[in-house]
């Protein structure tokens, strides 16, 4: 018979600074995590069912066997959360925790209603809501967040094959963290190699560091869409191939954006907007450089447009994320200041968009 569902929210993301950077070792990026949501309830029953509701997929049938859960559909897309079920399922087995048959249920409002993406990450966040919810039923102690983003990390990478993991972090632990990447070869090393997945989020991972940071309230931040959804992976592409081609091209960027990303976490630290905006636009700079020299369109005319206006209202702004489009984001020394850039935005055909920081990862509602 059902039981009461467990119900879940997990937060999206917006980089805020440090992208493309952050795939090397030890390179530090921004992150937020976002008021708009990955919903997932598991409801115990007495078969095990899946429903994803964004996809129109309703109660698939899925099964554990030797490590591994099969979702019975045809639909490629089940695969982020197949890998996710799988990873904390074997995981929970080598703990010697039971579970039970249940449903789990998920929906997804990191996109726009009329299904316009935002960039918000979302099958980062569907992994850790997956995750997040099976731990908190079945793990005899509340997990972490660390345990939670380790697992989801592993899962993600075993799906993706690459990735920061930046956007799996601000899910799992909320707030604005400043984070250097796990290096996803490395992961996918450690865990082919691993007797088990225990033994994997035990370890050390060596190139992880991640840290809470606060904006300070004499930052005012504004977020606007430009209106065409980027191809992450295609611009990560182009610029992995500026890598191969041209080193040192690549080594000026990761040296600028290193500058750039300092310049900003010290205006966080010390609380002064002034760095937090020149970080801001030397982190534009060095993105709009490394997009030129690699053939791929980061500042879209629309991006360039939206930090345009930022300037001259007083502020910066730059592409979050892979650019290209989605969205873009702005400092401002005066809250005056960003409303009226936000209705310039407006003029010129950016829509901002009423999203605030989440403070909270997966949370129980």
């Amino acid at each position: 018979m059902p039981t009461t569902p467990l119900s879940l929210k997990v937060p999206g993301k917006l980089m805020i600074a440090g992208e493309f950077a952050v795939l090397e070792a030890y390179q530090n990026l921004v992150v937020m995590a976002v008021d708009r949501f990955v919903y997932v309830s598991l409801t115990q029953q007495d078969e095990n069912r899946l429903s994803l509701l964004n996809f129109d997929l309703a109660n698939l049938e899925w099964t554990y066997n030797e490590k591994k859960v099969n979702i019975k559909t045809a639909d490629k897309r089940v695969k982020f959360v197949e890998d996710a079920m799988s990873v904390v399922y074997t995981y929970l087995k080598e703990m010697n925790v039971s579970l039970a048959n249940f449903h789990l249920e998920i929906r997804s409002e990191l996109d726009d209603e009329s299904g316009r993406k935002y960039g918000l990450g979302s099958s980062a966040a569907v992994v850790t809501s997956v995750v997040a919810a099976i731990l908190k039923k079945y793990l005899p102690k509340e997990p972490s967040a660390k345990l939670i983003f380790k697992l989801a990390a592993i899962s993600h990478v075993k799906t993706q094959g690459s990735g920061s993991g930046a956007d799996v972090a601000a899910s799992s632990y909320g707030g604005f963290l400043q984070y250097a990447s796990f290096q996803a070869e490395w992961l996918q090393y450690e865990y082919e190699k691993a007797d088990t997945i225990r033994e994997l989020v035990e370890k050390d991972w060596q190139y992880l560091s991640l840290k809470p940071i606060k904006l300070p309230v004499n930052a005012y931040m504004c977020i606007g869409w430009t209106g065409t959804p980027a191809s992450t992976g295609k611009l990560i592409d182009k610029i992995k191939r500026l890598k191969t081609e041209n080193n040192t091209l690549y080594e000026q960027f990761l040296d600028e954006s290193n500058k750039a990303v300092s310049t900003f976490i010290k205006g966080v630290t010390e609380e002064d907007a002034a760095l937090i905006i020149e970080g801001t636009k030397r982190n534009r700079r060095a993105l709009a450089t490394v997009g030129k020299h690699a053939n791929a369109d980061i500042e879209t005319p629309m991006l360039q447009k939206l930090c345009d206006l930022a300037e001259l209202h007083g502020g910066a702004g730059k592409p979050s994320g892979a650019g290209g489009g989605d969205c873009g984001i702005a400092f401002l020394p005066s809250k005056e200041q960003a409303q009226q850039l936000m209705k310039a935005w407006e003029e010129a055909g950016i829509k901002p968009l009423d999203i605030q920081l989440s403070k909270m990862g997966a949370t129980e509602i």
